[in-house]
């Protein structure tokens, strides 16, 4: 069942233009994945593209935003959650990457803002490793679809469903989350009468 409920996410949600053949496609430069990540933490992600592309329209690289003043970075991401602390990490960390971004989950995560979540965005969509980030609405659906325990804390999900998931959905499956829970799944009122996965869902067959 649960090969069926990923195969109808991909079909309803998947974007080709996440498969990382195209490597020099502006999504696929590590660099700013990771600080467009930084930067969505507590924020929609609406901001969060408005923000990233003023940012990056005028710092190009992890150089030019590691010699980048504090001040002027605050002004331009100006509206994202905790605007201040970004800035600063989002320096920090640029000066962390100047000769590349790793690979390694627990590297990504020694870089400032960078948690769990993001590590595996950076991996999955920057370079095509298999990987499951999980933030608030893979873990709220996980639980609604019966994958997992209420209550179950990101990390554990996280375990949980590389376990539970074949491989080949593992990057998909954030994307196809995430956009199900802004749509259907959401938080409060979930909009099971619409859902196409309602008869495959613990909560939905209620």
């Amino acid at each position: 069942m649960i090969d069926q409920i990923c195969e109808l996410l991909i079909k309803n949600y998947w974007d080709p233009k996440f498969e990382t053949k195209k490597k020099n496609a502006s999504w696929h430069d590590p660099f700013k994945i990771v600080i467009s990540c930084l930067l969505s933490t507590r924020t929609r992600d609406e901001m969060t593209d408005k923000v990233a592309k003023k940012l990056f329209s005028k710092y190009k690289n992890a150089d030019e935003l590691a010699n980048a003043s504090e001040a002027d970075v605050e002004k331009l991401i100006y509206g994202v959650g905790f605007y201040r602390q970004k800035a600063k990490n989002i320096i920090k960390t640029a000066k962390m990457l100047k000769n590349g971004v790793p690979t390694e989950k627990k590297e990504l995560m020694k870089l400032p803002g960078i948690g769990p979540k993001c590590a595996g965005v950076v991996r999955a969509y920057a370079f095509g490793i298999d990987d499951i980030p999980v933030d608030t609405h893979v873990n709220r659906i996980s639980q609604r679809l019966g994958w997992t325990k209420k209550g179950t804390k990101p990390e554990e999900t996280e375990k949980i469903l590389k376990k539970k998931v074949h491989k080949k959905y593992w990057i998909p499956l954030n994307y196809c989350l995430v956009e199900h829970g802004k749509k259907i799944c959401k938080p409060i009122k979930p909009k099971c009468s619409e859902c196409f996965l309602r008869k495959l869902c613990k909560e939905g067959r209620k």
